[in-house]
């Protein structure tokens, strides 16, 4: 499917952040996309870069950002967030917390509903020595 419409930007790596990026994610929505889907996709995006912020930049001193980059396509959503954090292993991490319930926890909930939600989730260390968490959310059939 071709892209209908594209967003990339780069905000700090503050929590203080998170309603600029939401704001930025709000230029794509579509009267077309499912509200559900619509929501799944919001939390997915608030997700992703507060884990960027929170685990990902925690030891990093200095001036430090998130990049983000989001395609609208007609049966997608597809989000990149980009971090200058250690490497980690999402797969692994999923594995080893597949039968936990986390429900009560308080915190490590929040890559277990990404993977629910999302038709593909990945995180790969880039040769410029980022990562990038993707996420692709199909949309529900009408």
């Amino acid at each position: 499917m071709s892209v209908l419409r594209e967003i990339s930007f780069k905000v700090n790596s503050d929590l203080k952040a998170l309603d600029e990026v939401l704001g930025y994610f709000d230029q794509l929505n579509q009267a077309w996309i499912p509200k559900k889907d619509w929501l799944h996709c919001q939390l997915a995006l608030a997700e992703g870069f507060t884990n960027a912020v929170r685990h990902a930049h925690k030891d990093i001193s200095g001036d430090i950002f998130v990049e983000i980059e989001i395609k609208l396509r007609s049966d997608s959503l597809e989000m990149r967030i980009w971090d200058f954090g250690p490497f980690f292993d999402l797969q692994a991490f999923l594995e080893a917390n597949a039968d936990k319930d986390n429900r009560f926890a308080g915190h490590g909930q929040g890559l277990p509903i990404l993977q629910k939600i999302s038709a593909q989730l990945s995180y790969e260390r880039k040769n410029d020595e980022r990562n990038c968490l993707l996420i692709i959310k199909k949309f529900s059939l009408p």
